[in-house]
């Protein structure tokens, strides 16, 4: 009975550490990170746009812009620190669960940490990149190709490619029908926000989820036709993505407009980093 006791407690003080200041501090931290880091691939995008297809839009090309800044260095080190936070928080959500109604379910926790897993790798190829040691991940386009190459040559390769794709394509649709809905008002302290306040989070978080989820979908829609026709050089990452917008019968308005949508995702985060629930 004391051993359940003691159990219980350890439990209760644990969710409690869990959502204490610290890891308050670590997932506005974390949330601050993804903003500077979609900021900037969306104005890289956008300069795509407007005729300057020099840059590389995407966490590569955003960390190389940082690093060319006046203290470059010291703010792609504070990046990775942030990305470590959003790693820890997403941690404290998989052991202990989150505030949500349903965040202590098998599922939320599970999704908790697989953010976690991803998150520690971005972080840490962020802080490989300041330490001058790696290449940041390396180019999303070049990431998308190999690991697909890789995947079609296992057995039931072209399956697993096809049913990843496809998640991937589920995954972008839902996160524009839940940004339309404006789901992300379940973890919003909306009380304590003016109504001035309310618009801006509402145009910045319709606008920025509906934007990252088409770029999601069609992300996995290149790699779903990469699948079908066993052809790995047609997956494709963020940039090659974002660039095809702009080869479309709508030219390069339509990367602006997508590209519009990924600042306005980065300017949500912002506001995600000061008035979400932790």
């Amino acid at each position: 009975m004391d051993l359940k006791a003691m159990a219980h407690t350890g439990r209760l003080e644990g969710r409690r550490a869990a959502r204490g200041s610290v890891t308050r501090g670590a997932a506005r931290a974390g949330l601050s990170a993804r903003g500077v880091i979609y900021l900037l691939i969306g104005v890289l995008a956008l300069r795509i746009g407007f005729g300057d297809g020099g840059h590389q839009a995407d966490r590569q090309g955003a960390l190389a812009e940082i690093s060319g800044e006046p203290f470059g260095s010291v703010l792609l080190w504070a990046l990775g620190i942030g990305l470590v936070g959003m790693a820890v928080w997403r941690l404290s959500e998989a052991a202990f669960g989150s505030v949500d109604p349903n965040g202590r379910k098998a599922r939320k926790r599970l999704t908790a940490l697989a953010r976690c897993v991803f998150y520690a790798f971005v972080a840490a190829s962020v802080m490989s990149f300041a330490a001058g040691s790696g290449d940041g991940g390396g180019s999303s386009d070049e990431q998308s190709r190999d690991v697909t190459a890789r995947v079609l040559g296992m057995p039931a390769g072209q399956w697993i490619v096809g049913v990843a794709a496809a998640g991937i394509v589920v995954a972008g649709v839902w996160i524009g029908v839940r940004a339309v809905r404006r789901d992300y008002h379940d973890h919003l302290r909306l009380g304590a926000m003016s109504p001035k306040v309310r618009r801006l989070v509402d145009v910045t978080g319709v606008g920025g989820g509906t934007a990252r989820g088409v770029v999601f979908a069609a992300v996995g829609a290149f790699a779903l036709r990469a699948a079908f026709d066993y052809r790995p050089d047609r997956a494709k990452g963020l940039d090659d993505t974002l660039r095809w917008f702009a080869g479309t019968p709508f030219g390069p308005w339509l990367l602006v407009l997508v590209a519009c949508g990924v600042v306005l995702f980065g300017l949500f985060s912002f506001t995600l980093a000061r008035w979400r629930r932790v």
